[in-house]
């Protein structure tokens, strides 16, 4: 059983299985118990914890993946280089390798291939633009998740290009996987951006064809093909290819790293236009590197013996130090030229292709130009003494490249041409000039819309983020990340608008229930969770049980879940009050009945039979009770001379039974035969439809 399989790393990591075996390390899938989440830990093999050289990529592909934060790479959450033990944290990839997808697929839909492109050019843009060259790109490296997302991995081998151009040896190793590795890798040179854009053509070229562009008996011819050999057409293999497409792949596997496209931004550029129109042609001259291949020494040995797998393990990705020490390589055209000497460039980088042969006195003697690519024309090329007295310099030519500023980026004659030692050839180099610095437009407070538009056509990439704002109406731009005006940025370089999505939600609070409280105790706690009440909102109404000033009821209802500020409707209790209406009698001296309707219903409570009436000058009334609790009520009274069944219309009024107030309909004095008095409004002194109220379950008048 594996020895980290159940065991827990740091206190932290715990290994459940392992989940794949690469030539330096196992990689196993294993559980963070801090942050509760699944994890991919890449840990060095024993064997190697003592190589100096192992450790220095193990800790190389760290530091890289550390400074990229791109959604198609992978992240890398934390590392660890003790003496016994070294690893990598990383973000677990729930998926294959794109190399396994292509196998069962055979072949690939272009529109697929292209969608897979687009985001690992994106990610190696972003790689580039913070100095780090992959430089073993290849389908093994690049995950595919089931949504169709793309993750670039392994980044063991990545260099970090604008630091270690001084550093790096003459005869640099050729490091990579040679069915993908760039002809420039495979000649053991400087390599740049420009290589992992030759791997992405192979690789592009895989997923269309379904095939390799080159393949042989052993790694070592399959190097010579990348260094000599020219592909068959992608369309030779497969008519279906957009001829578009076919250019954009061709154009990304040229041989010389001038013909190429000069950097991932430029190459989704045309991948852009071809999917907005796929049957685009862009009409390429395509050139052969006629130039013999002089110097494959760094792919030919690994430890002194030939390549013969398909992807060499670390150990056989380099040559030998110490096999390097025994002495130059020996190229073929040096033996047929007697009395030549190698000049090597003193200080910089990838002068394994720059020996130079000068025999003495014979005129039609050859020597070899130099490789200037790569090196700076101020401190490495106008500084040597030796170079400038062999070779004309003609001016320069500027150009804005994502390559450090003075990086010679092309030659004429190119690298390996040969020159007549009695001539003093010309040589014409174009010169980064720097990436080209872009000042950010002043987006804040635009809409979304014209802001990506305006941020696109001064040449950058443009992200939205989203950020809630109490300042900034929704839909308009707070800031943009990571400048702001008047600050300048690379051309191509991708920036974030921050965008208001509005003031920030406020989650919901429970309403306090404040049922059978005082009114001002209501609106105190309402007010304290954030909830108003609008006085002039407030219903009242007579209750029987309820003090008066008592919260009857609330809405929303108590307990329940609503927007801070928003509104409660209250009713609150007037109290219970006994209401009685009081109606004068007709002026008799006789006895009367009356019969009493509340809403059409007769009142059978009260006796009102048998009611003497007075001479006007005396008072005479009856009350009459309501024994419900109603908002309104309609009384009409009939009456009769007592004993008779002829009654007749007396009364009416309309009663309000929250306020008491009542309102008299009508009143007919005159209403019985013999009345000996005749009125149709109340006597002054008694006012028709006033109202006894009896105070009642403290009520307070």
């Amino acid at each position: 059983m594996d020895k980290y399989i159940g065991k827990r790393l740091d206190g932290r990591y715990e290994i459940k299985e392992i989940i794949g075996v690469g030539g330096m390390a196992y990689v196993y899938k294993a559980y963070d118990t801090i942050d509760d989440r699944v994890v991919a830990i890449k840990i060095l093999k024993d064997e190697y914890l003592a190589n100096e050289e192992f450790t220095r990529r193990f800790k190389n592909e760290s530091k890289a993946i550390a400074i990229l934060s791109h959604p198609n790479i992978v992240k890398v959450y934390d590392v660890s280089f003790g003496v016994r033990l070294q690893y990598i944290v990383m973000e677990y990839i729930d998926g294959i390798t794109l190399k396994e997808y292509i196998e069962q697929q055979q072949d690939i839909r272009w529109k697929e291939a292209v969608h897979f492109t687009v985001q690992i050019l994106k990610a190696l843009q972003h790689a580039h633009d913070k100095g780090i060259v992959h430089r073993d790109i290849k389908p093994q490296n690049i995950m595919l998740l089931p949504d169709g997302t793309i993750k670039v991995t392994d980044f063991g081998i990545a260099r970090f290009s604008r630091q270690d151009i001084r550093v790096t040896s003459a005869t640099e190793k050729a490091i990579g996987s040679v069915h993908y590795i760039s002809p420039e890798q495979a000649r053991g040179e400087i390599t740049d951006e420009k290589a992992d854009i030759y791997s992405v053509g192979v690789m592009l070229y895989e997923m269309l064809t379904g095939r390799l562009p080159f393949e042989g008996d052993n790694a070592v011819s399959v190097a010579i093909m990348q260094l000599q050999s020219e592909p068959k057409m992608p369309r030779d293999i497969n008519p279906s290819i957009p001829e578009g497409l076919e250019e954009i792949t061709i154009k990304a596997m040229q041989k010389d790293p001038s013909k190429r496209y000069q950097s991932a931004a430029e190459m989704l550029l045309d991948i852009e236009e071809f999917k907005r129109n796929p049957s685009i042609h862009f009409e390429y001259t395509y050139f052969k590197d006629e130039t013999p291949t002089r110097f494959v020494e760094a792919i030919t040995k690994v430890k002194g013996e030939p390549l013969t797998k398909e992807e060499p393990k670390p150990e056989e990705e380099e040559e030998d130090e110490e096999e390097e020490r025994k002495g130059p390589p020996v190229l073929p055209i040096l033996m047929a030229i007697a009395g030549a000497f190698v000049l090597v460039a003193l200080i910089f980088v990838a002068i394994v292709a720059v020996q130079f042969i000068f025999p003495g006195g014979d005129s039609g003697e050859e020597g070899i130009i130099p490789t200037f690519t790569g090196l700076n024309y101020d401190e490495q090329i106008t500084n040597n003494p030796e170079w400038i007295a062999l070779f004309d310099f003609a001016e320069p030519i500027y150009m804005y490249d994502s390559s450090p500023k003075g990086t010679v980026l092309r030659q004429d004659p190119s690298a390996g041409s040969t020159f007549k030692t009695a001539n003093k050839p010309t040589i014409q180099l174009t010169i980064s000039n720097g990436p080209k610095m872009v000042p950010v437009p002043n987006v804040a407070g635009q809409h979304q819309d014209t802001a990506r538009e305006q941020l696109k056509n001064a040449g950058f990439e443009v992200v939205v983020s989203l950020l809630s704002s109490d300042e900034v109406q929704q839909d308009f731009v707070i800031k943009t990340l990571p400048v702001s005006y008047p600050d300048e940025l690379v051309e191509g370089s991708t920036v974030t608008i921050v965008v208001s999505t509005g003031e920030e939600p406020v989650p919901d609070e429970s309403v306090p229930n404040i049922k059978e409280t005082s009114l001002e105790q209501a609106i105190q706690r309402l007010s304290e969770k954030g909830f108003v009440v609008d006085r002039s909102k407030i219903v009242y109404e007579n209750h029987p049980t309820y003090a008066a000033g008592t919260v009857i009821s609330q809405s929303p209802a108590g307990d329940t879940m609503a927007k801070p500020g928003s509104e409660v409707v209250l009713t609150v209790s007037t109290g219970y009050r006994d209401l009685n209406l009081t109606v004068p009698l007709p002026d008799a001296d006789y006895g009367i009945d009356l019969k009493v309707y509340i809403d059409g219903t007769e009142q059978t409570g009260t006796d009102y039979t048998n009611l003497k009436g007075f001479l006007p000058s005396v008072k005479k009334s009856v009350t009459i009770p309501f024994t419900e609790q109603k908002a309104s009520y309609r009384v009409t009274i009939h009456v009769a001379k007592s004993g008779s069944t002829d009654y007749k219309s007396y009364a009416e009024y309309m009663v309000d039974g929250t306020t008491g107030r009542a309102t008299q309909i009508s009143l007919n004095r005159d209403v019985l035969e013999d009345s000996s008095s005749s009125s149709t409004t109340s006597d002054p002194d008694d006012p028709a439809g006033s109202i006894l109220w009896t105070p009642n379950r403290g009520f307070d008048d």
